[in-house]
C-alpha cells in the first residue's frame, strides 16, 4: 500500500511537471540555469590585517561590482619570497564561491602555530589573491599593521566565509 501511494504521488508530480513545461513559453524550459561569471580583478578589493594574536592574519575580499560573481573558495596566501602558500583547512580542492555585489568574504590565516618555533621564517610581505588566475595584492608590514616581521612556519588558511567570526571559528575547529 505504501509503495502504491508513493508511486501515485510521484506520477502526479511528474504529470504536473509535464503540464508546466508544456505551458512554458517556447525555449524557456530548455534553457540551463545562468552561470555566475568569475569576478574580474578590477571589482575585487582585497584586505589583510594582522590580529592582536600575531600568529593570525585576517583577510577579506569585497565585490565592489554591481553583479554577483565567483572567486575561488580557497584564498591564495603567500609569504615574502618563501616557496608555496598557506594550506587550506579543511583540505580541499578549488571551486567557485559566489560573492554578491557589495558583499565581503572573510578568511583567517594562521602563519605559525608556535611563535617560539626555532624553524620559523620571517617575512616582511604577505600576498593575497581571491583567485589563482588573477593577480592579487601584496601587503607590507605597515599595511598589515605589524610591528615586526611576520613569523611563518606551516601556515594554514580557512576557506572564504560569510563573516570574520565564521572564519575564526573554522580555524579553531580545524587546528585548535
Amino acid at each position: 500500500m505504501r509503495i502504491r501511494s508513493v508511486l501515485t504521488v510521484s506520477t502526479v508530480a511528474t504529470a504536473g511537471a509535464a503540464l508546466l513545461l508544456a505551458a512554458a513559453p517556447q525555449g524557456l524550459a530548455a534553457q540551463p540555469a545562468a552561470k555566475v561569471p568569475v569576478c574580474k580583478a578590477k571589482v575585487l578589493k582585497i584586505g589583510a590585517k594582522q590580529a592582536k594574536d600575531t600568529r593570525i592574519v585576517h583577510i577579506t575580499v569585497k565585490n565592489t561590482g554591481t553583479r554577483t560573481c565567483t572567486i575561488d573558495r580557497l584564498p591564495v596566501v603567500t609569504f615574502g619570497d618563501l616557496d608555496g602558500s598557506a594550506q587550506p583547512v579543511p583540505s580541499g580542492e578549488s571551486g567557485p564561491y559566489k560573492l554578491g555585489a557589495g558583499k565581503t568574504a572573510y578568511a583567517t590565516v594562521r602563519t605559525i602555530a608556535d611563535l617560539k618555533d626555532p624553524e620559523a621564517r620571517r617575512v616582511d610581505t604577505i600576498g593575497v589573491s581571491a583567485n589563482p588566475n588573477l593577480g592579487g595584492r601584496l601587503f607590507t608590514l605597515k599595511q598589515l599593521g605589524a610591528t615586526k616581521k611576520v613569523k611563518v612556519w606551516e601556515p594554514v588558511t580557512t576557506w572564504w566565509k560569510a563573516s570574520q567570526a565564521a572564519a575564526d571559528k573554522s580555524l579553531k575547529k580545524e587546528v585548535g
